[in-house]
C-alpha cells in the first residue's frame, strides 16, 4: 500500500481529526487508500508508526481557504491533499521514507463512520 511520512504536529493532528488537508510542495497521481505514518522526530506517541488509513481523494495548488483544514498558512508552491474516510489504525513500526512509498499492508475495508 502507498504510504506517506508526515512530521509532528500534524500527524497527531490528523489523528485526532483536526487536520483533513495535509499539504506537500509536490503531486502526485495517486489517488485511493494511503497509509499515514508519523515521522520519529520530534518524538510523539505515534512517532515512528503508521496511525491511520485515509483516502487521498484529491490534490490541488493550496488556497486561502484551505488553511482552516490543513492547519497551517497557505505557503509558496503549496498543494493541498485531501484526505477523506481518516480510520485510526492500531499504531505499528514504519521506517519512514521522503516521498510516497510502499508498505506491505492490507487495510480493512472503509466504515463510512470515519471522521472527514
Amino acid at each position: 500500500m502507498k504510504a506517506i511520512s508526515i512530521r509532528e504536529p500534524w500527524a497527531s493532528m490528523i489523528y485526532n481529526g483536526k487536520k483533513t488537508i495535509e499539504t506537500r510542495t509536490w503531486m502526485t497521481k495517486h489517488r485511493g487508500p494511503l497509509l499515514l505514518c508519523a515521522s520519529k522526530k520530534p518524538k510523539s506517541d505515534i512517532g515512528g508508526c503508521a496511525f491511520a488509513v485515509a483516502f487521498l481523494a484529491d490534490i490541488q495548488l493550496m488556497r486561502k481557504r484551505d488553511e482552516f483544514r490543513a492547519c497551517c498558512d497557505i505557503y509558496p508552491g503549496a498543494y493541498s491533499w485531501f484526505l477523506v474516510n481518516v480510520e485510526s489504525i492500531e499504531p505499528f513500526p514504519v521506517k519512514g521514507k521522503l516521498s510516497l512509498f510502499e508498505v506491505d499492508y492490507e487495510p480493512c475495508p472503509f466504515h463510512g463512520d470515519a471522521h472527514e
